[in-house]
């Protein structure tokens, strides 16, 4: 129970029923009916309201409450002026169980009591007298309906915060929500290029070799040259689970473990020259200097992936390799004098994309040139910063 209503209103009337006996009862008046109307309104005080605290939701049940109070209130001030001792119990009900724009009114009924209570000993028989009655009154009304103009405000303001707060946290768990599902894609989408790159493209090369040495025993070859297929089979399956192990792990590929970016890709373009037996030119141009971890990897990706198709597809004689660091920009070109193709049906394997995806990720950009019978050329660029 809310003890300021539980305790207030019932203290005051107890107060004033002792001064009504204290005052009229020397002079002896009767103070019988001013004692029943205590009586009443402690009454309709714990009826309506203490004992039923439910119905303090119920906007009608409180409105009838309220008016029945005021209508108690105003016989009792009529009757003595001291009972206007009992309206801040009346502004306490007006704030408790008023809804805006009734509370306004409320407060303003309660008011004018006060006021006449004040001005309870004022002639009111002149002019000059009800001048200074209704100033007395407006006194009362004025800075009392202003406060609960305020308060109506702040608490309109309140709800309104809290609006926003409750509108906030469930954007604030929208926002969330989507991020982890965000990120669960992005790193499924990080894996499958991951997995192209490393176990797709050493699988590949692993079957062709397999599959070389299968032709070197059905042309009874010599013993070195199965060897060495199934040797160059045997690393590349160790360096594709080192380079799965990696990718699980998030790490840096290999070739970047101890080098730079121009030593990487000329390891790389060694590498895949003495599997595939096509000479491979790389060249560095610019001035080397430092770039970032996500711009190496990339460009390494996209020459790893460049070289695994002009294996699978190109029959090129020669390919070139070029890092160009410019001012604004690294460059990598891939070219060869293979078979060519048409990008506008070839442009969409998984492949193409994911290269695309990576270089596009760091706000690069990435350019395929090929027709039929004129090679093929890859150029990706990556901003410095």
């Amino acid at each position: 129970m809310d003890w300021v209503t539980g305790v207030v209103p019932y203290s005051l009337l107890a107060a004033l029923a002792g001064m009504t006996v204290a005052f009229r009862v020397p002079d002896g008046e009767p103070v019988a009916v001013d004692l029943v109307l205590c009586a009443l309104a402690a009454g309709w005080i714990l009826c309506l309201y203490t004992l039923r605290p439910g119905r303090r939701e119920r906007p009608r049940v409180m409105a009838v409450f309220f008016t029945g109070l005021v209508v108690i209130m105003a016989v009792l001030v009529f009757r003595a002026p001291w009972f206007g001792f009992f309206t801040p119990a009346g502004y306490l009900f007006a704030f408790r169980v008023l809804r805006w724009p009734w509370r306004q009114a409320g407060v303003a009924a309660v008011s004018v009591l006060a006021g006449t209570a004040q001005a309870y000993g004022v002639d009111k028989s002149t002019a000059a007298g009800w001048f200074v009655y209704a100033a007395v009154v407006a006194a009362n009304v004025v800075p009392l309906c202003l406060f609960a103009w305020y308060a109506w405000r702040d608490d309109e303001r309140s709800a309104e915060r809290l609006r926003m707060l409750a509108e906030n946290a469930a954007l604030h768990e929208r926002l969330v929500a989507r991020a982890k599902e965000a990120g669960v894609h992005e790193e499924r989408e990080r894996m499958a290029r991951e997995i192209h790159d490393t176990l797709a493209q050493g699988l590949t090369g692993i079957v062709s070799q397999l599959r070389a040495a299968e032709q070197a025993v059905e042309q009874a070859a010599e013993p070195a040259v199965l060897r060495r297929h199934l040797a160059t089979a045997t690393g590349l399956a160790r360096e594709s689970l080192t380079e799965a192990r990696r990718s699980v792990d998030a790490l840096r590929p290999a070739p970047l473990q101890a080098a730079r970016l121009g030593d990487a890709l000329a390891s790389v373009a060694e590498q895949w020259s003495a599997r595939h037996g096509v000479p491979v030119q790389v060249t560095t141009t610019g001035t080397v200097r430092p770039v970032s971890q996500e711009a190496e990897v990339a460009l390494l990706r996209a020459a790893q992936e460049a070289l695994a198709n002009v294996a699978r597809h190109a029959r090129a004689g020669r390919v070139g390799v070029t890092l160009s660091y410019l001012d604004t920009e690294v460059a990598l070109d891939v070219r060869d004098d293979g078979g060519g193709f048409d990008p506008a049906r070839r442009g969409s394997g998984f492949g193409l994309v994911a290269m695309r995806q990576r270089i596009e990720g760091l706000s690069g950009t990435l350019q395929i040139e090929s027709e039929p019978g004129a090679g093929a050329g890859i150029s990706a660029r990556v901003p410095v910063a």
